[in-house]
């Protein structure tokens, strides 16, 4: 007996359209270096030189190798430049953000945390923390913000203010390329060679859990950052060996960035089993939730489910 997929996948299975047409990375790589300098110029903060030595490298194999390219170029600058980069950017819901003055990614990116609309003792909060860090370090808070929220925001603030200054300066330009890196993502579309997959091991019993329903979403994100919704992505069955029929998930472009979430249906598996492994008139475990992000859609993302009927555990393969 040989499991088969519940039902067809959505067409979410299939890659997300962007909202405007993005650059290939063998586009990207043959453009002139002002055509380069224009497109990616902002993945930097008010920052065009970053682009302008990155384009030096080209051709690019992948949107990894593009991005680092790009990191190299600041890696390699002189640590005037890279005080400069870090101090082109915005105060976190400063004056800039209330005069309407941030860069649009920098709009986005704090409308997306929530920024946008803070309290007044919120604000104040910010006010009193973006002056002591300022005044003790000479550059502004950064921190990549467009997955965070404000409870995330003040915790980081609070334990980097007292960093040193050699620690809080490689924290900084560390999140100056991770701000970089998903600015880059909205703009170039990476390579197909990323690929999900999935394996369940029956710890009980001590083997493959073979016949088990695993459903997988992706999240929506609203376009203003608030809210959003879940989307059915699949409903699989696993086989003999616990793993999906069909081989990955998502694959040949369908593989994006985002967070996904594998819905385990423990509890109906462990009952087929019989009332050795399934002794409660209510499972302890019914359905196994399982949240994760993919944030390199060019690689493999191998997650898979360790269980019992009391029990589970994780990890990201390859």
């Amino acid at each position: 007996w040989t499991p088969s997929r519940v039902r067809r996948r959505s067409p979410l299975a299939e890659r997300p359209e962007p909202m405007s047409p993005l650059l290939e990375v063998a586009q990207i790589s043959t453009i002139p270096s002002s055509e380069f300098i224009a497109a990616l110029g902002g993945c930097y903060e008010k920052s065009p030189w970053v682009a302008e030595r990155a384009h030096a490298a080209a051709p690019f194999a992948s949107l990894a190798a593009l991005a680092s390219a790009l990191r190299e170029a600041v890696d390699g600058a002189t640590d005037a430049e890279r005080l400069a980069l870090l101090r082109s950017h915005p105060d976190l819901a400063g004056k800039a953000a209330l005069a309407g003055e941030l860069t649009s990614e920098s709009t986005a990116e704090q409308c997306h945390a929530g920024l946008s609309s803070l309290s007044a003792d919120e604000l104040a909060r910010f006010t009193k923390l973006n002056e002591a860090y300022t005044a003790r370090f000479g550059f502004p808070f950064i921190l990549a913000v467009r997955n965070a929220n404000k409870a995330t925001i003040f915790a980081a603030f609070e334990r980097r203010v007292t960093n040193s200054a050699a620690a809080e300066l490689a924290e900084a330009v560390a999140q100056v390329h991770k701000i970089a890196w998903m600015r880059l993502n909205e703009l170039v579309r990476p390579n197909p060679t990323g690929f999900l997959t999935c394996h369940v091991l029956d710890t009980a019993r001590g083997c493959p859990a073979a016949g088990m329903r695993i459903e997988l979403k992706r999240r929506v994100e609203s376009s203003n950052g608030g809210g959003g919704s879940w989307a059915e992505v699949g409903s699989f069955l696993t086989n003999e060996d616990g793993r999906i029929v069909g081989g990955p998930v998502l694959k040949d472009g369908a593989m994006a960035r985002g967070v996904y979430e594998w819905t385990f249906h423990v509890g109906d598996y462990f009952a087929a089993a019989g009332a050795t492994f399934a002794p409660c008139g209510t499972p302890f475990l019914g359905q196994v939730p399982l949240r994760f992000g993919i944030d390199d859609a060019e690689s493999h993302y191998h997650v898979p489910l360790l269980c019992s009927p009391f029990s589970f555990s994780t990890y990201r393969g390859s």
